[in-house]
């Protein structure tokens, strides 16, 4: 009787934040004890697909609501992509790329291409956590290189506010919306490239990166295959604006959190990446057993795995990574032209100065209508908050 008098009463806490001005579910907004207790009444609330169902359509309207994001312009015609300096590695070559978001506003980022002759390959969206140079580092390059000589086109761009994303700062209020835009418009690139094939497209990044991987992947059913690492929490919502700085966890009649936005992935194929040294600590007994539920609901129990590594901390480090490449293989039907040997073999990769990575430099300026600051994009997006 006391499980189910604090269960009572922690629901009866949660719904009364209902009425505050304040919706905003952010940080260790629960304690790990009243996660697990949350994910409990979570389930209680749905028994069959019909069910799900109508709650996945209500946390789906509320992302979408919540970022505001029928607000952004409505975009049709060029991306006037700036693309330069191809350089052919062992099995791959990279690009420079950045491409409009929205008038005024550029995604940067670089482009991996497999080298072969196949008229169409899978592609996948790379989105990063919060570093400033992230996009350049070693690890990023090697998860990007691989994939793309295992025969996918990967799109490795910025975060808002960091490496060549900087026409605004990182801590802008609507950081969360821009985020999602942005990765919307790096997927519509991606299909109107005419060597894509759109039946196949993977989404995966860390940290925040995991964030931006879960959320496009719930209001968009164009990612085929999803892999946010080591970010799907019960208790914690985001420690960034980026993540949880607008109303997309809670609503007047709702309240959900991370792990049901990853559910809503369901019945595409969904790779969980955990650890033991983060916020994922709990994922095999608590986030991972709830998303299973869902799955089954589809018959689809086999395109969910959870790769849970105790002994590691918050990465993605080789071993995250490697799980990566293998589910991408068998979702993606990849051809795997990479070495492998007890393991991923990362060593042909060749890991570029920041400087060779750069979009924009003297010789390819930032388009002269850029937006500059976080006032002159608001003030165009015409978005309040």
């Amino acid at each position: 009787m006391k499980f189910y008098f604090n269960l009572l009463v922690l629901f009866l806490l949660s719904v009364s934040s209902f009425g505050q001005e304040n919706r905003l579910c952010q940080g260790h907004f629960w304690t790990e004890d009243e996660a697990n207790l949350v994910m409990k009444k979570f389930a209680s609330e749905w028994d069959d697909l019909e069910s799900w169902e109508k709650r996945r359509d209500r946390i789906k309207r509320g992302i979408i609501e919540g970022m505001q994001l029928e607000k952004m312009p409505k975009i049709s015609g060029s991306f006037n992509t700036i693309i330069h300096s191809k350089r052919e590695m062992d099995g791959y070559t990279v690009e420079n790329i950045a491409i409009e978001s929205f008038p005024g506003f550029y995604v940067s980022g670089n482009l991996y291409r497999p080298i072969g002759d196949k008229e169409k390959y899978a592609a996948v969206l790379s989105p990063h956590g919060h570093l400033a140079d992230k996009r350049y580092t070693h690890y990023i390059q090697k998860r990007a290189a691989v994939l793309a000589r295992m025969g996918a086109i990967v799109f490795a761009y910025d975060m808002v506010g960091y490496g060549e994303n900087d026409q605004t700062n990182h801590k802008m209020p609507i950081a969360l919306l821009l985020q999602t835009f942005n990765s919307q418009r790096v997927l519509d690139y991606l299909i109107s490239r005419p060597d894509v094939d759109a039946t196949r497209i993977g989404m995966t990044g860390g940290s925040g990166g995991g964030t931006q991987t879960f959320m496009l992947t719930a209001i968009d059913d164009r990612i085929s295959v999803s892999i946010p690492a080591v970010q799907v929490s019960a208790h914690f919502f985001g420690g960034c604006v980026c993540e949880s700085g607008m109303p997309v966890h809670q609503s007047a009649d709702h309240q959900t959190n991370n792990v049901e936005i990853a559910a809503l992935c369901a019945p595409r194929p969904l790779l969980m990446i955990s650890d033991g040294g983060d916020w994922t600590s709990n994922t095999p007994r608590v986030e991972y057993p709830y998303v299973q539920k869902v799955y089954a609901l589809y018959n689809a129990e086999n395109r969910l795995e959870n790769v849970h590594l105790p002994l590691e901390r918050h990465d993605y480090a080789y071993s995250k990574r490697a799980a990566a490449y293998n589910f991408f293989k068998h979702h993606l039907k990849l051809p795997f032209n990479t070495p492998y040997d007890d393991g991923f073999d990362e060593s042909y990769v060749t890991i570029l100065a920041t400087d060779d990575l750069r979009v924009f430099n003297e010789k390819h300026p930032r388009p002269k209508n850029a937006l500059m600051g976080e006032e002159a994009i608001m003030k165009y997006l015409k978005i309040g908050l």
